[in-house]
């Protein structure tokens, strides 16, 4: 059996679309692109898909990953285009590896979320952000299914940074050109109950009286392992890629054949 792990996109609209919406039509794709999956057993057989730590609904997203598993070898690159040309432009399959290594998840403990405040200048985000990231503690609440939960979330958050503009993701095109404009740049560790951007959002609220007169527009540009000595997320699926390269390095040559 092969594994292979994807990484894929949610953009512009499609970032609506729910879990479940994705599951569907990535399903779908599967059929169409006739790809050989390997099924669970049961009365209810599915294909063998996993899917890690999906963004909220209503976020942009460059970095969500998934695990499917195979009854035959394919080739990763081709299997990714095939997928592809499956699935609606903004849902993207942007990078696939051949699974040679364990623990994809346990490789997803933080994320960069970019949070696109229109109708806020710099200088009153930059003050926000200063207070939160000076606080010891930040106090929300969310709305679960037990209840309304308090908790804190300034403990998840490792930096909380206003960028260059020419450095975000966020194109000038989708900014209002008659208003101020704020980017803000935050790394989450990934910590139970999760911290998620609308709660760094309700937080900034609580300690700078932050908000933003529109929805935030939110991107996760990456998620990963997160090193404490660089302070970066890493890339989840390189420890793959450098486990394929090895392999074929370690391959001996084909045996040529002798002439008649």
């Amino acid at each position: 059996m092969q594994r292979i792990r994807l990484r894929y996109t949610k953009r512009g609209r499609l970032r609506f679309t729910s879990h479940r919406d994705f599951q569907r039509a990535f399903e779908r794709a599967l059929r169409r692109a006739e790809v050989p999956m390997a099924y669970s057993a049961g009365f209810t057989p599915h294909p063998k898909v996993s899917y890690a730590n999906a963004a909220p609904t209503g976020t942009g997203s460059e970095a969500e990953y998934l695990e499917i598993a195979l009854t035959a070898q394919r080739d990763p690159e081709q299997l990714r285009i095939l997928l592809d040309e499956s699935l609606p432009t903004g849902l993207d399959i942007v990078e696939a590896v051949e699974a040679r290594t364990p623990g994809l998840a346990d490789r997803l403990t933080a994320s960069v979320w970019e949070l696109r405040l229109d109708g806020v200048s710099q200088e009153e985000a930059r003050r926000a952000a200063d207070a939160f990231i000076a606080a010891e503690t930040v106090e929300v609440q969310r709305l679960a299914k037990n209840g309304v939960r308090t908790f804190d979330a300034r403990s998840a958050v490792v930096s909380l940074e206003i960028p260059d503009l020419t450095e975000t993701h966020s194109s000038q095109a989708d900014r209002p050109t008659d208003q101020p404009c704020a980017i803000l740049r935050l790394v989450v560790r990934h910590v139970t109950p999760a911290v998620r951007p609308d709660d760094v959002l309700s937080g900034l609220r609580a300690v700078a009286d932050l908000a933003p007169p529109v929805p935030a527009a939110v991107t996760r540009l990456a998620q990963g392992l997160f090193d404490e000595e660089t302070g970066t997320v890493t890339d989840p699926l390189a420890p793959d890629r450098e486990a394929a390269e090895a392999h074929s390095t370690a391959e001996p040559p084909a045996a040529a054949t002798a002439p008649a």
